[in-house]
């Protein structure tokens, strides 16, 4: 008996909106030699303990999610895989500021000012 077997595709760890890919090509557009893509991270910082990181990246770690874009190549750190699952990333301008924003289920509090988060 040969059963073919389907390998149903997984879905990425972070939805990213037509505005995040958008500035993330614009990134690309302007990085610096070497660099291969965009990784967002979540180091420990800030007043309610993970903040989030957005830095240009020369190489890739094994255990980093690779999300293609139109615009680039976008990693998402392995380690902070855990605290990011189901977040939408988006960018957003107004007359007064620019910056990702992002929508995190896992998120169980933030600061006032929005720069950190607590799981």
């Amino acid at each position: 008996m040969n059963r073919e077997s389907k390998v149903r595709a997984r879905p990425a760890a972070i939805i990213l909106t037509p505005a995040a890919e958008a500035r993330i090509a614009e990134l690309m557009g302007k990085a610096p030699k070497g660099a291969i893509g965009v990784k967002l991270s979540t180091p420990r910082r800030g007043c309610s303990g993970l903040a989030y990181s957005v830095d240009y990246v020369s190489e890739r770690n094994a255990f980093d999610e690779k999300i293609e874009t139109p615009g680039g190549v976008f990693y998402v750190d392995g380690g902070s895989l855990l605290y990011l699952i189901g977040s939408t990333m988006d960018w957003v301008e107004d007359d007064f500021a620019a910056g990702f924003v992002f929508q995190n289920p896992n998120a169980k509090g933030a600061c006032g000012c929005g720069e950190s988060f607590t799981v």
